[in-house]
């Protein structure tokens, strides 16, 4: 099934500001919420899906990406998470909506801390050639793990004990009148749990620094400042909790003689008086080999020619960009007496002085269609 617009999923506006962005998932997340929707699939998916829409919106850059690709530009990023991961991620929305300690959906009546591992990012730097055509690379990543000796429970012996203190629920109530305010237990943490016998290789935490070796599969047409989600390959989680994210950062190195802008690309070509004047046949570089352009007779210094499908695919599309060929004309700035003799000779022909028409675009206009 096609995914729905993300303003239209939050029913605000293209222009809407960050607060009214805020302001509509709050509305939405309310209206959705699990607890006021028990058993409902239906309110289920709505509240991932405000969730993935305000996750976009709400972030600055994500926000850019999606409003110049659509959807197409949110590729590696993955929403597909747990009801946990939601409200991890998006606790303090919830902790406006329902007070202090709320961090993950209620079941019988009573909600544990799940701690999610931080976010960790890593630059990746691509060549033109490996953005044309997607590649896969392997990457270390020094990062927290979970601890082998207690399985991550950070427990010496694996065991836990219920928390006598919140009688397992990881919460504690104190009413007020007619008021009853909901508090993470400082006892358990809010897990529920206690540990009666920290593991002495990570104090109880259960987790560890370590390394691990991560496949990135980099789609093609990426471009720089791009950031893509590897989702569970960031710091594990205390206590078996959720791990965060890998955000790659895309950065690009410059090509030495092709320049990007956006799917094309753009090749400043010299040529000589004579063949500006005669035309020729020249190859010209590629992302992918030398291409032969014919240059007309009469060409200009500004002259474009565009070459469709040499430029750079599209994000998740079988669309190509241009490849676009500035012509510069050479003028020599030393010549023999020889040269100059020809030179003399050709200045005083009428043929050769400038005589523009109204198809002869000024270097401004010219500039102009470069850019467009």
């Amino acid at each position: 099934m096609d995914k729905r617009d993300y303003y239209e999923v939050l029913e605000v506006s293209k222009t809407a500001s960050v607060e009214e962005i805020k302001k509509a998932y709050r509305k939405k997340a309310m209206q959705y919420h699990p607890d006021r929707n028990p058993g409902s699939k239906e309110a289920e998916e709505k509240f991932k899906e405000a969730a993935e829409a305000y996750g976009v919106l709400s972030d600055q850059n994500k926000r850019a990406r999606y409003d110049r690709y659509g959807h197409a530009g949110m590729s590696g990023q993955d929403f597909g998470g747990s009801m946990n991961d939601i409200f991890s991620q998006f606790g303090d929305i919830f902790s406006d909506l329902f007070g202090g300690g709320f961090s993950g959906f209620s079941s019988g009546g009573g909600q544990r801390h799940v701690y999610r591992g931080s976010n960790l990012r890593l630059r990746v730097k691509l060549t033109l050639e490996e953005i044309s055509t997607g590649v896969k690379k392997k990457v270390k990543v020094s990062k927290y793990v979970p601890c082998q000796k207690c399985n991550g429970t950070g427990s010496e012996d694996g065991t836990m004990e219920t928390c006598t203190a919140c009688g397992g629920k990881g919460q504690r109530m104190m009413r007020s009148g007619f008021f009853t305010q909901v508090s993470t237990c400082s006892v358990c943490g809010g897990e529920g749990q206690v540990i009666k016998k920290k593991c002495p290789c990570c104090n109880g935490d259960g987790i560890v620094k370590g390394e691990e070796v991560i496949d990135l599969d980099i789609p093609a047409g990426v471009a720089e400042g791009m950031q893509l989600s590897v989702r569970g390959k960031g710091n594990a989680g205390a206590h078996n909790g959720i791990a965060g994210d890998l955000l790659i950062l895309i950065e690009e190195e410059k090509h030495p003689q092709l320049e990007r802008d956006g799917s094309n690309l753009i090749y400043h070509l010299f040529i000589s008086f004579p063949q500006a004047a005669l035309g020729c046949n020249i190859d010209v570089p590629s992302i992918n080999g030398s291409v032969n352009i014919k240059i007309p007779a009469g060409t200009q210094s500004g002259d474009i020619i565009r070459i469709k499908g040499k430029g750079l695919p599209e994000i998740n599309s079988y669309s190509k960009g241009e490849l676009i060929v500035n012509i510069n004309v050479w003028t020599p700035k030393k010549m023999t007496k020889d040269e100059e003799q020809m030179m003399r000779t050709l200045l005083k022909s009428e043929n050769f002085k400038p005589k523009p028409t109204a198809n002869d675009k000024s270097i401004l206009d010219k500039i102009r269609d470069f850019f467009n």
